[in-house]
């Protein structure tokens, strides 16, 4: 089971919304997915009792049981658990990076943004975590100047996700409805963008475990994205 932590140092970047999408649209593309929500304000845990749909799964929990949980998860056979995690520094976060194989930083194009991020990369570069920035609520209408420059200066900080998340009413409407972007608008921009981050996050995540074979011999790849 592969475990990819959601994390920042802001609040009202996404995280939450883009945990939960990119979840859906991995459990559509055949993956069995959890959700693990270790965030006192629950956005995600919330989000599924809007929801009429079983899968994926959330599972709102004190992150003191984080270890625990992830490994009945890994016996019962996931191939992916994703952990939204508090907007702030604290020991959840901190859990849950240590946990991960993987830690996505979403971030807004802002300095603001940018700037309070490096606490977060100071904490994953000591402890040689993989992670990346992923650009989120971009302004509409293709690479502006405004994201390209943020996209430079969190090049300079660490591994960067190429795709890029426009600010859209879809998953503001998604999420109050207990949905995936993919699930509300599936032929919308903002499903292909989260599709997108997933196709990019999946290809990193079977480079980790080439790179995890040559080195130890021993890896359980995770399936191709349709």
């Amino acid at each position: 089971m592969h475990i990819v932590s959601f994390v920042t140092q802001k609040g009202g970047t996404g995280k939450s919304s883009l945990a939960v999408s990119l979840a859906v649209a991995a459990a559509e593309s055949g993956l069995k997915v959890v959700v693990l929500d270790i965030d006192p304000q629950g956005t995600t845990g919330e989000w599924y009792k809007r929801r009429t749909a079983e899968a994926p799964e959330v599972h709102s929990l004190p992150w003191t049981y984080l270890s625990t949980r992830l490994y009945t998860l890994d016996r019962q056979g996931y191939d992916l658990a994703i952990i939204d995690t508090p907007g702030a520094d604290s020991h959840a976060a901190s859990e849950a990076m240590r946990q991960a194989h993987f830690c996505l930083l979403p971030v807004r194009p802002s300095v603001a943004d940018i700037e309070a991020s490096k606490p977060t990369v100071r904490y994953l570069n000591e402890r040689d975590k993989p992670f990346a920035f992923v650009l989120n609520q971009c302004p509409a209408g293709g690479r502006t100047s405004r994201t390209s420059n943020a996209r430079m200066a969190l090049q300079l900080l660490g591994s960067l996700c190429d795709p890029t998340l426009a600010h859209r009413s879809d998953h503001v409407d998604a999420l109050a409805s207990g949905l995936g972007v993919t699930e509300f608008s599936p032929f919308g921009k903002a499903a292909d963008e989260v599709r997108a981050v997933l196709q990019w996050l999946t290809a990193r995540l079977r480079r980790s475990d080439a790179i995890e074979i040559a080195d130890e011999g021993a890896a359980i790849p995770l399936k191709a994205v349709s």
